[in-house]
């Protein structure tokens, strides 16, 4: 198998189409969650070239900062709090076009400009979220809800946080 991504063009819907089985391929029949969440993160960024993309896991009731791509990050988040502990207590995906006008938003980094936050379910529990910044405002859409959320519930192994 080889672990070569194929950038696409085209329309996000089509950089999407083209990027989610690639992402299949390469996490396909391997177990362990932290090797696929860093995979799923490298090639998220690698496509679009977001500021970052990460996991946060939940452990001990608190989210704790797991494999990623970009600038270093909060290390944990309590729930409820900033969109990552915000999305995870209320157990969906959050759009942030302007993070400056988010209550309660959690800079971890000034570049960051807008916002996605996907929850990671097992069993119907969230388990983890899916961050991604971007630089610019107004980034994410429903388009990218859908995919992105159609990408982590291709996750095996999320019971392992």
């Amino acid at each position: 198998m080889s672990e070569d991504l194929n950038i696409a063009t085209g329309t996000k819907a089509e950089q999407y189409a083209a990027l989610l089985p690639q992402v299949r391929a390469v996490i396909e029949g391997e177990k362990d969650a932290v090797a696929n969440l860093a995979n799923i993160a490298a090639a998220l960024k690698e496509q679009f070239g977001w500021l970052w993309v990460g996991f946060y896991m939940v452990k001990d009731g608190e989210l704790v900062v797991g494999p990623f791509q970009g600038p270093v990050a909060c290390t944990r988040i309590r729930k409820g709090k900033g969109v990552c502990g915000a999305s995870w207590q209320q157990a969906r995906t959050l759009i942030v076009p302007d993070v400056e006008a988010f209550p309660g938003h959690i800079a971890c980094s000034s570049l960051s400009k807008s916002e996605i936050v996907v929850p990671v379910f097992h069993d119907g529990e969230v388990v983890g979220v899916l961050d991604v910044d971007s630089v610019t405002l107004n980034t994410f859409d429903e388009e990218d809800q859908r995919w992105l959320e159609e990408l982590v519930k291709a996750i095996p192994g999320v019971n392992v946080f």
